[in-house]
C-alpha cells in the first residue's frame, strides 16, 4: 500500500473517532468536557462519515446517493437534537427520511423483502420495545413514534434481507455492513428510545451515540472503496 493511499485510508476514521469522542464527552452527564464542544463535535462526527460516504461508491452512483442523502439527513437530525425536547420531533422526522433514503438504496441491490424472516424478527422486536415504553409515549408523539419505528425496523431488515441474498457472492461483504449498520441502529434507537419515554438511562449519550456512530459508518461501509484503495490494499 502506498503511502499516499494509507494516510486518508488511516486518517478519516481516527480523526472520525477523535471527534466521536470528544461528543461522546461532552454531551454525557455530568459533562466530562465543556459542553459547547458537542454542539460542535457532534454534528462533525457526522460529517466525516459522510466525507468517508463521498469517497466510496463511484461505480453504484444509486446506492451512493440514496446513503449520501441519508446521511445528509441524520446530520439534520443530529443537530436538532442537540436541543432533546424542543428538537426532538424535527429530529425524529429527519431520522425519519434518513431510514426511508436507506431503504430506497438497499432496495437498489435487492428487492424489498426478498428475504421475509427478518422483517419478522426485526417486527418482534419494534413490537416488544414499543409495546413496553407505550404508556409513557405521549400522545401527540404516538403516532410519529409509530410511523419511525416502522421506518427504522424496516431499514434494517432490508439490509439484512440484501446480506443475506447475498451469502457467497461478492458484494457479500457490503451487505454485511450494511446488515451491521442496521442493527446498531435499532439498538441505538431502543436505548434513546428508553432513556426518554421510561426515565433516565445511566450513561445514556455513551450508550446511544457509541453505537450511533458505528451504525452510521457501518451503512456507510457498504459501498464499494475506490478502486486505488482496492488495489493498494
Amino acid at each position: 500500500m502506498t503511502a499516499s493511499v494509507a494516510k486518508p485510508q488511516v486518517a478519516l476514521p481516527l480523526l472520525t473517532l477523535i471527534s466521536a469522542t470528544v461528543a461522546i464527552l461532552a454531551l454525557s452527564q455530568p459533562p466530562q468536557l465543556p459542553q459547547g464542544l458537542g454542539f460542535v463535535f457532534k454534528p462533525l462526527t457526522t460529517l466525516l462519515i459522510l466525507f468517508y460516504a463521498l469517497r466510496r461508491g463511484s461505480d453504484q452512483p444509486r446506492l451512493a446517493r440514496w446513503l449520501r442523502a441519508g446521511l445528509l439527513c441524520s446530520l439534520v437530525g443530529d443537530i436538532a437534537l442537540l436541543w432533546p425536547e424542543q428538537g426532538f420531533l424535527p429530529g425524529l422526522v429527519s431520522f425519519l427520511v434518513a431510514h426511508v433514503c436507506y431503504v430506497v438504496g438497499f432496495c437498489t441491490q435487492v428487492r424489498a423483502g426478498a428475504v421475509r424472516w427478518p422483517f419478522l424478527m426485526f417486527g418482534v422486536i419494534a413490537a416488544t420495545v414499543l409495546g413496553s415504553l407505550w404508556a409513557h409515549v405521549p400522545a401527540e408523539l404516538r403516532a410519529p413514534v409509530v410511523v419511525y419505528v416502522l421506518a427504522l425496523s424496516g431499514m434494517a431488515a432490508q439490509a439484512w434481507a440484501w446480506w443475506r441474498r447475498r451469502v457467497g457472492q461478492a458484494d457479500e461483504p457490503r451487505a454485511r455492513w450494511a446488515a451491521w449498520g442496521g442493527t446498531l441502529f435499532v439498538l441505538s434507537d431502543a436505548m434513546l428510545a428508553i432513556h426518554k419515554f421510561a426515565g433516565p438511562m445511566e450513561m445514556a449519550s455513551f450508550w446511544v451515540l457509541a453505537s450511533y456512530w458505528p451504525a452510521q459508518w457501518c451503512i456507510a461501509s457498504s459501498l464499494r472503496a475506490p478502486a486505488s484503495m482496492r488495489m493498494a490494499a
